[in-house]
């Protein structure tokens, strides 16, 4: 499918993901990335699609969140557990926004509750552009840099696996003493 629609299906998938509908969105930019990474496809228009579809699709999502999102989830949550909900996107929503991308569910419904919850029009368009560039640039680009020199990068990960297995059992450690240790309350 990727191979024959390309830009295309990268474009849908990544705006209807956008709107709040699961779509595989980001398993299409990674794959059109090493598609690029072959010269099947372009690095710098896969990117700029991505960006588009990415911000056209929540603020579609926003959209619909502003003109009927509320009347829905009242209609589904109990209004103080909503009220709470709000607070918290109203002090933390910037970050849903820019940040949401990058994990499933809140990339679908980031649009859809600024819209729901009252976040302004412009500064939704700020932060959902700048969460969308962060999001395509790392997705793309680490895809695309990881076909293009996948030998490279496996390389440099054989080298500094026992340095990681290191660090990773550390953590563990510290955590584990960490939640053993802590006072109770």
């Amino acid at each position: 499918m990727l191979r024959e629609w390309g830009y295309v299906a990268v474009f849908v998938c990544v705006f209807v993901e956008g709107i709040g509908i699961p779509a595989p969105g980001q398993t299409l930019l990674v794959a059109g990335a090493l598609l690029a990474s072959r010269g099947e496809l372009g690095i710098v228009p896969l990117l700029l699609t991505s960006i588009g579809a990415a911000t056209l699709g929540s603020l579609a999502g926003w959209g619909i969140g502003r003109h009927g999102g509320r009347p829905l989830l009242l209609r589904f949550a109990p209004a103080d557990r909503l009220a709470r909900v709000e607070r918290i996107f109203q002090q933390s929503g910037v970050a849903l926004v820019a940040l949401g991308r990058f994990v499933d569910g809140a990339r679908q419904l980031s649009g859809l509750a600024a819209g729901a919850f009252g976040m302004e029009r412009a500064r939704f368009l700020f932060w959902n552009l700048a969460g969308a560039v962060l999001w395509s640039t790392f997705w793309g680009l680490g895809a695309y840099v990881m076909g293009r020199d996948f030998d490279v990068v496996a390389r440099a990960y054989h080298e500094a696996r026992p340095v990681l297995i290191a660090i990773a059992a550390t953590t563990a450690l510290a955590v584990l003493v960490w939640l053993v240790a802590r006072p109770r309350a």
